[in-house]
């Protein structure tokens, strides 16, 4: 079997390129572990991948843009620089949201990356919300390789897979944003309500050492 084409790469891991893009990998990468950031572009690069086999169209179903934002800054709330004052999910909509706003997204689009965000952990919701909402939920489970959600798995093949982690490592992700969650978590109760994902990490860190999701990913496609 060949591997796909310089181009072809080149367009799977091609970001948008525009100010807005640019300004955002400017607020991220400060402020997020490599492991994270490479976690967040790559959720983009996976809902792009998601997009093509759910027969969405840049452009006319979705804002790229917009898609790049919110996956990209789906994990702002665990970011070393926030004031961890809510569970990470809202509060990483609510900076994103904030941030777009200073830079003139009207309103409307900067509430949906808003939504994509805070809903992110939460399936069967987060669906039910939009495209830009169903997008970023199947970018980020795509990464997680299974235990999220398989309902997009095979929209990624090997070659693709490989191209992407070549560009953007993973670099032990899930603990590493296990981590982030959990330390962000454990700064205020408010932080990690029961039955939310930050709580119940929090709480399967503490009894038992290691979240499920942890040891799910172990046996998932990407194995960490």
């Amino acid at each position: 079997m060949t591997g796909p084409t310089r181009e072809a790469t080149a367009d799977l891991i091609t970001l948008p390129g525009t100010p807005l893009a640019d300004a955002v990998m400017d607020l991220i990468r400060p402020v997020e572990t490599p492991s994270v950031f490479n976690h967040s572009i790559r959720s983009y690069l996976f809902a792009r991948l998601a997009a093509g086999r759910l027969g969405l169209a840049v452009g006319h179903d979705y804002h790229d843009d917009l898609l790049f934002a919110a996956c990209a800054m789906h994990d702002l709330g665990v970011a070393s620089d926030g004031p961890h004052s809510q569970r990470f999910e809202v509060e990483g909509a609510d900076r994103a949201a904030a941030f777009l706003n200073d830079r003139g997204v009207p309103a409307d689009d900067a509430d949906q990356v808003w939504q994509a965000i805070a809903l992110h952990t939460s399936p069967g919701i987060a669906e039910r919300r939009g495209t830009l909402c169903v997008l970023v939920r199947a970018g980020v489970a795509l990464d997680f390789g299974g235990p999220l959600g398989a309902d997009h798995i095979d929209a990624v093949t090997a070659e693709q897979a490989d191209a992407v982690h070549a560009a953007y490592p993973r670099l032990d992700m899930v603990r590493s944003l296990t981590d982030a969650i959990v330390a962000q978590a454990a700064k205020n109760p408010t932080n990690a309500p029961r039955y939310a994902i930050p709580g119940e990490f929090l709480r399967e860190r503490e009894t038992f050492g290691r979240t499920r999701l942890e040891h799910a990913c172990r046996s998932s496609r990407w194995g960490n």
